[in-house]
């Protein structure tokens, strides 16, 4: 072999696994966009360029969850603790160095965090979500879940619901809004799943709708109000006017709807086949929506479908891939320039390019979570800064 050849291959080696050191730079340096994942056994967070170009990042202590990028893309954002639970927040370089926590809380319940998401407003750099508290009282009712926020440069915890039982809060693109699942207890049917009117007197089913809040916390509001089912998997649009979701009448009837932001709209439904709904996300030219789908149209394996946004649209859906050796496919994620499709497929990640073809970035360190891409501001690592 050439000694130029070599000399690339450990290169590459050594870009594969990397732990990271305070202060000390890691190269080879990753461009524009990156994608990032974390492990089954949640001991690494992994990060690829669309060049194949990868690095593996460690921290001490165990259970490590990837959750997304700061707004510039140069910081990674992940909770830790070293028990299966929700942990506390903290954000990194992108080669791992300065380690931040981000989260106080000021009460004297234990505590931990999940589904962090950064805020897309680079301007007012905030992180969201779900606060989670234990008050020791046991069974299901000593944990409460509220929406809640940070700044992104660590602070403390300032809750904006007080239910308890709030779920699954996204960022609009512009960074003004949030939509989140709060759960309420109704009386059920003859069954603990079965679809009843409000007001019977039988086991109690807990079921969601979707709310709105402003970023600032002035308004608020209930969009979703079905009588009877659950709503989950809120998606904004890429342009923030509509929001996509799935609503079960009962465990496991799942179908796509979608709603317009704007207090008193009315949701649509744009599936109409019971099926089981894996996941969501909108097409990047926002026409349509691509969902991860288990029974759709027949086909008893999870795969990714493209839905359009009008009534009946899954009688028409489409594959996206079409390649049958590609298999159970979910998670889709596309890049902020919809060039690129990262997806879990049979626990490994797979990235798809803009024409249909598909190659694997990971197939050796399989993990169960979603991909997350940097965002569109992000123009490579070697445009982060040390202040950032």
């Amino acid at each position: 072999m050439p000694q130029k050849s070599i000399y690339i291959l450990v290169c590459v080696l050594l870009a594969v696994s990397v732990r990271a050191a305070p202060g000390v730079p890691v190269s080879p340096r990753l461009t524009a966009p990156i994608v990032g994942i974390d492990t089954a056994a949640q001991d690494r967070i992994l990060l690829y360029d669309t060049s194949g170009t990868a690095r593996a990042i460690r921290f001490d202590g165990a259970w490590v969850r990837f959750w997304g990028f700061s707004s510039d893309g140069c910081r990674i954002l992940y909770t830790q603790r070293d028990a299966i639970a929700p942990g506390r927040l903290f954000s990194a370089r992108l080669d791992g160095s300065d380690r931040r926590p981000l989260a106080q809380y000021a009460g004297s319940e234990s505590w931990g965090v999940w589904e962090p998401s950064w805020s897309p407003a680079a301007a007012i750099p905030r992180i969201a979500f779900t606060l989670i508290r234990d008050r020791g009282t046991g069974g299901r009712d000593a944990l409460t879940h509220h929406i809640a926020l940070v700044d992104a440069t660590g602070g403390i915890v300032s809750p904006y619901s007080v239910s308890g039982d709030e779920h699954t809060v996204r960022w609009s693109p512009d960074g003004r809004w949030l939509v989140y699942a709060a759960y309420d207890e109704r009386a059920a049917g003859s069954g603990v799943f079965a679809t009843a009117a409000p007001g019977q007197t039988a086991t109690s089913v807990r079921e969601a709708d979707l709310w709105i809040v402003s970023a600032d916390g002035t308004t608020k509001y209930r969009l979703t109000d079905f009588p009877t089912g659950s709503v989950s998997m809120p998606r904004w649009s890429p342009d923030g006017d509509l929001i996509g979701f799935v609503y079960a009448a009962s465990p496991g009837v799942d179908t796509v709807w979608m709603i317009g932001r704007e207090p008193g709209s009315a949701p649509t439904q744009i599936t109409y086949a019971a099926a089981l709904l894996l996941d969501l996300t909108w097409a990047p030219d926002g026409a349509a929506l691509v969902l991860s789908a288990r029974g759709l149209n027949g086909v008893s394996e999870n795969r990714l479908w493209r839905v359009g946004l009008t009534g009946g649209a899954d009688a028409n859906a489409v594959q996206v891939i079409a390649d049958p050796t590609l298999g159970y496919h979910d998670y889709p994620r596309y890049s902020a320039d919809g060039q690129w499709l990262a997806l879990r497929s049979e626990y490994g990640l797979a990235l798809v390019d803009e024409s249909g073809v598909w190659r694997w970035l990971e197939r050796g360190a399989l993990g169960n979570a979603p991909p997350v891409w940097t965002p569109a501001s992000f123009t490579g690592e070697g445009a982060c800064t040390d202040a950032t």
